[in-house]
């Protein structure tokens, strides 16, 4: 252990599990989360595949002389969590000079997601065939693609983006939680005119910054650190949307629709929200629907739902 730079913490887990899995480790890790598949199917050419299986949660805790104080809080915390639903036991496994940001790389193959995008590790060059490639490097920010909330949301993107709606006319974007930007860059990939992403977590901002040049959209993509009321308040040049994306908790979902999350949509916008566990639905609904937004549809992908709301 002491010819080791890192300790990795690692559990495998259920789709159901995975965010809170992530939300507890995120505290004692000091660089961040990653989320990904196990598997991926591959195709015939190898080229692409699709994530299948359980997800890995895990990040890098440093050795110094405060690890054995860490790993034991850590350990208590993960318990805890284990009361509500039983969790696998954590992985410890000490990592002798690497770069933990780039260790888990060698896993995150390319995705098709519905029937217009593909997924692409950002330092991967794949043929992407008629698909739209949205390049992405996640950094210390959530959002690879391979959850599926993330597919869900890109999904239900690409049904509102049909080429025939963005001919009418030019549609603005909103993503809050942006993370990686995944979402922003899609959007603007099927033909949105402008997009702005906030996240609270500047490290999210960064790889998102770096993500929107790789894929040719930071003219059209603001990105700053904030939330809804930062953008309520102005600080931003976009302060309604056509379309508005949230793929964060359910609790923060219902949160942010009773602080009037519907004020930033323009009349008859669309509102896509996701990260929402099956046993949740009905509260994000039904908190919608107090602020008189339409459910239009509901996707499902395992656990996970996502909605999408129209403005009355």
């Amino acid at each position: 252990m002491t010819d080791a730079s890192w300790v990795e913490v690692s559990l495998i887990v259920d789709g159901e599990l995975a965010e809170a899995t992530a939300e507890v480790l995120a505290r004692f890790l000091p660089d961040g989360v990653v989320i990904e598949s196990t598997a991926v199917t591959a195709e015939a050419d190898d080229s692409e595949g699709h994530a299948v299986g359980p997800l890995r949660v895990f990040g890098y805790l440093p050795v110094d002389d405060r690890l054995e104080e860490t790993r034991q809080r850590l350990q208590e915390a993960l318990w805890y969590l284990g009361r509500i639903r039983p969790l696998p036991e954590a992985q410890f496994r000490p990592i002798q000079h690497i770069n933990w940001a780039e260790a888990w790389k060698e896993h995150y193959h390319p995705i098709p997601v519905g029937r217009r995008l593909m997924i692409v590790p950002a330092w991967l060059e794949v043929e992407t065939q008629d698909r739209l490639p949205i390049r992405i490097d996640p950094g210390m920010a959530f959002g690879t693609g391979t959850h599926p909330t993330t597919q869900l949301c890109l999904e239900l993107i690409e049904e509102i983006l049909q080429p025939g709606e963005i001919h009418k006319r030019a549609l603005d974007v909103i993503d809050l939680g942006c993370g990686t930007a995944i979402l922003s860059i899609a959007a603007l990939k099927l033909g949105a005119r402008r997009a702005l992403g906030v996240d609270i977590d500047a490290d999210a901002i960064q790889a998102a910054r770096e993500n929107a040049q790789a894929n040719g959209t930071a003219e059209r993509l603001e990105l700053g650190q904030g939330s809804l009321a930062e953008i309520r308040a102005g600080q931003f040049s976009l302060q309604q949307a056509d379309v508005v994306l949230a793929n964060i908790l359910a609790q923060v979902l219902t949160r942010l629709l009773d602080e009037g999350l519907e004020d930033i949509l323009t009349p008859h916008g669309y509102l896509i929200l996701s990260g929402i566990l099956e046993e949740q639905a009905q509260d994000v609904i039904a908190a919608a629907q107090r602020r008189s937004l339409r459910l239009t549809e509901q996707r499902q992908s395992g656990d996970w739902i996502a909605l999408c709301f129209q403005r009355s």
